[in-house]
């Protein structure tokens, strides 16, 4: 019995355990499974209140962040590695030590509650392990940074396949690009107009607390002075605003669909970029929304319904395009491709470990198959927006240039705009600070036969 009250009483003393626990598991699925940091997390149906969600979420994307920084103090703290059964336990010992090295949370509960999080991990016994590395970290950090920082990997936090590539593509901004790429993210909002201007939802913002400002070369985008939570969002159950980057919400205006017109969104999901084409449009569009991940996919109808705007939503291949919907061609057609993401880094850590060099050799197959099967799709006179949210030029501009070689009816237009670089045939932009993420561009126009 008075084992059991001492195990009860360890329990109660650390409520934080549950969401290192949680964390932990995160993050060994990521690790060690290869899942995609979001569908995990949207996996987690554990009820918690919000602090710990939130709590759950800084320390995941944290310890991706810092990765190979915090890898190489765990090694330096561990007498012996630990067994590959043992990824959970890693993973809660890069939890450990992003809180204590990188948040601000006393470091008396980050200590007990991780260590208490061993048990929920369902391995007690490794608890002392857990306690004496963590405590150990506590003694010796002060002399950690400058041996850490001699490591290339763990200076610039990024894969050396991926340094050499962005080296590569930018030579004279690969060093901004990653520091960026390393810091959270800016958070901005796009204003329904049909349900309101931006002055009004700058006016809840600021009734909400929320510092806010508008944004140049946006009618519609906002920027926040800090992320919030969506919940606290005034104007987002109600349609009146959503959450977009500032250079995802430039697609619609490059795209400039008129009302009346006939328009394809080839890769839609998860719906923010179709959104803002209606609304910009006045939601008097003929608008096909497709993609080929039907559980992605159902995020689009939520959102269309969340801001009062109609589109037909289906499953399709935008590689194998078929079904009614290709029976009549299209004005205009957004393909926003499937791309190694690197321009998002920032949003999604993960991306930095599971993205692999082959991939992006396999990814460029796939956008030069969608570009020549959506193609024929286009009405002689119409306009094909390329886009993706990738830095890398063999996605980019040497995509494009490859299609134009092909395609005799294709040529480039000049996208209007004064955002990020040219970079023929399109325009790149970089992420910047507090901005933008990294977007390509691309508008083309389908000549007559």
């Amino acid at each position: 019995m008075a084992e059991r009250r001492r195990s009860h009483t360890s329990t109660a003393a650390s409520p934080g355990a549950e969401p290192r626990a949680a964390a932990a598991r995160a993050l060994h699925a990521v690790l060690d499974r290869g899942q995609s940091l979001t569908r995990v997390l949207q996996a987690d149906r554990t009820p918690r209140s919000a602090a710990d969600q939130a709590l759950v979420q800084e320390m995941v994307y944290g310890a991706l962040r810092l990765l190979p920084r915090l890898r190489l103090i765990a090694g330096r703290l561990l007498e012996r590695p630990l067994k590959p059964r043992d990824g959970d336990l890693q993973a809660l010992i890069l939890i450990g030590l992003y809180q204590l090295g990188f948040m601000k949370t006393p470091s008396h509960a980050a200590v007990s509650a991780t260590v208490e999080a061993t048990r929920l991990l369902g391995k007690p016994r490794m608890a002392g392990l857990i306690n004496a590395l963590l405590r150990r970290f506590q003694r010796e950090h002060e002399a950690l940074p400058a041996w850490i920082d001699t490591q290339p990997e763990s200076r610039w936090l990024f894969p050396d396949w991926l340094l050499e590539r962005l080296r590569a593509d930018w030579p004279d901004d690969w060093e901004s690009i990653v520091s960026v790429c390393n810091e959270r993210a800016p958070m901005a909002l796009r204003v329904n107009p049909l349900r309101g201007t931006r002055a009004d939802a700058l006016a809840e913002l600021e009734a909400a607390g929320i510092g806010a400002q508008a944004i140049d070369g946006l009618d519609t985008g906002v920027l926040l002075d800090q992320p919030c939570a969506m919940r606290e969002l005034p104007g987002f159950d109600t349609g009146r605003v959503s959450i977009q980057d500032s250079g995802a919400q430039l697609a619609a205006r490059l795209l400039d669909a008129q009302p009346g017109e006939r328009v394809l969104d080839a890769c839609a999901a998860p719906g923010g970029k179709t959104a803002a084409i209606l609304e910009r449009a006045g939601n008097a569009l003929d608008l096909v929304a497709i993609d080929s991940d039907a559980v992605r996919l159902a995020t689009v109808g939520t959102t269309l319904d969340r801001l009062g705007l109609s589109a037909q939503v289906l499953v399709g291949d935008a590689a194998d395009p078929h079904g009614d919907w290709t029976a009549r061609p299209f004005d205009r057609i957004l393909l926003d491709v499937p791309c190694s993401a690197t321009g998002v880094i920032r949003r999604h850590p993960d991306i930095k470990w599971l993205r692999r060099p082959e991939d992006i050799r396999a990814l460029a197959a796939t956008q030069s198959r969608i570009l020549d099967a959506i193609w024929p799709l286009l009405r002689p006179g119409g306009r094909l927006l390329y886009a993706t949210c990738s830095l890398l030029a063999e996605e980019n501009e040497h995509q494009v240039d490859a299609f134009l070689a092909r395609r005799a009816d294709a040529r480039v237009l000049d996208p209007a705009t004064d955002w990020g670089r040219p970079r023929p045939p399109g325009r790149q932009l970089l992420p910047t600070t507090q901005g933008h993420d990294g977007f390509f561009y691309a508008l083309l126009a389908k000549d007559a036969p």
